[in-house]
């Protein structure tokens, strides 16, 4: 095998296939980035049972071939090299990177031994490659990191037709946002559990293209294992699906409302932030809403204490809660929208998190947060 690539589409190809592969693999070859060089093109990929990545960028091929070497050690040594064209040739079972003066030789892992990476399935849709991305962080958010809990790691994709529902929790706040896209068939009905992590990191790296094709094998449907695939821009991403019931989650997002508040998000976002810098680990930030003012508090007895008022717009009646400083933060962020509106029932009651282009608007029913009040003793 002998091809020469430039060497910053060969950095940032590696880079992206080798961010997937595993700290400790089970095998040593799934430390691997397999390299297959074809007349034109170079594909590069890379595997755990669990992700696969596959990049393909244009390169010189002097002769077709396929070698297995070190994923990170050659992510490393890429992004070092010189601003120059890289070569790179195989010689019996060793690798040379050639690139200016610079010269490298690294041992191949056997070829033979890596598992055959799965296939992807058969194009679903496809999707604005910078609204998914965008989307899929809204979302993820509220993903819960408890891996005993694997259900609650998850991102549910809902597909119906023209429209994608993606929804995730914590237990503690619930993220869902829907989105329109371009289904293969029409009348397309779908539903797949998305580990969060990788969905976002494969959202994120598939944004700078126009499209993001999205592909599901359910289990049972003739391609194995639960699997979706994601490509775009010469990038394609599998990933197998979880397993388990998701909360039925329509139901607990209320349509009636007793308040409703709009508050100018980025003010809101910075006094949220110093109240809650004397909020101990676990306590919370109290909100207190009267018609024109929201009132910030956090501490309480002996404890260092803080309280801020802001402007703010109120329907209904006047309602104090508390929430999770980081949480509301967190969702005050994924709005994205310059006015934030919460709806309120009662106090002890789930709150719903929305954003609103301006104080006249109505708010983006796109995107919805709904976060659990923490309860105040006394």
């Amino acid at each position: 095998m002998k091809f020469r690539v430039e060497r910053d589409v060969l950095a940032e190809a590696v880079a992206w296939a080798a961010r997937s592969l595993p700290a400790r693999p089970p095998v040593p070859v799934l430390a691997g980035l397999l390299l297959t060089a074809e007349e034109g093109r170079l594909s590069l990929s890379g595997f755990d049972y669990e992700v696969s990545a596959r990049v393909s960028v244009e390169a010189d091929t002097e002769e077709a071939g396929t070698v297995l070497v070190s994923g990170r050690l050659l992510a490393d040594i890429s992004r070092s090299l010189p601003n120059r064209p890289v070569e790179i040739s195989t010689d019996g079972v060793r690798v040379t990177v050639v690139c200016g003066s610079s010269r490298f030789t690294l041992p191949t892992l056997p070829v033979d031994e890596y598992p055959a990476l799965p296939q992807m399935p058969t194009a679903t849709g496809t999707v604005s490659g910078e609204i998914f991305a965008a989307a899929v962080a809204q979302v993820a958010v509220a993903a819960g990191r408890d891996d005993t809990l694997p259900v609650l790691t998850g991102v549910r994709v809902e597909i119906e037709d023209d429209r994608i529902t993606l929804a995730a929790t914590d237990r503690y706040r619930f993220a869902v946002r829907e989105l329109l896209w371009k289904p293969e068939q029409p009348g397309l009905s779908a539903v797949a559990l998305v580990p969060a992590k990788t969905l976002l990191d494969t959202a994120k790296s598939l944004n700078s293209g126009d499209t993001v094709a999205i592909a599901l094998a359910s289990a049972g449907s003739g391609g194995g294992e639960g699997l979706i695939g994601f490509e775009g821009a010469g990038r394609r991403t599998t990933t197998r699906l979880l397993e388990g019931e998701f909360p039925k989650f329509r139901s607990l997002f209320p349509t009636e409302f007793n308040a409703v508040a709009t508050i100018v998000t980025a003010p809101f976002v910075e006094a949220v932030k110093r109240v809650s810098l004397v909020a101990e680990r676990n306590t919370p930030v109290r909100l207190s809403f009267e018609q024109g003012v929201l009132t910030l508090e956090a501490g309480s007895g002996d404890d260092a204490q803080a309280t801020e008022r802001l402007d703010a717009d109120l329907e209904g009646d006047d309602i104090s809660i508390a929430f999770n400083p980081a949480y509301l933060l967190e969702g005050l962020s994924a709005i994205d929208a310059p006015v934030a509106q919460l709806s309120f029932t009662t106090s002890t009651k789930p709150a719903l998190l929305s954003g609103r282009p301006s104080v006249d608007a109505e708010a983006d029913e796109a995107y919805k947060y709904l976060i659990m009040p923490v309860r105040l003793s006394g």
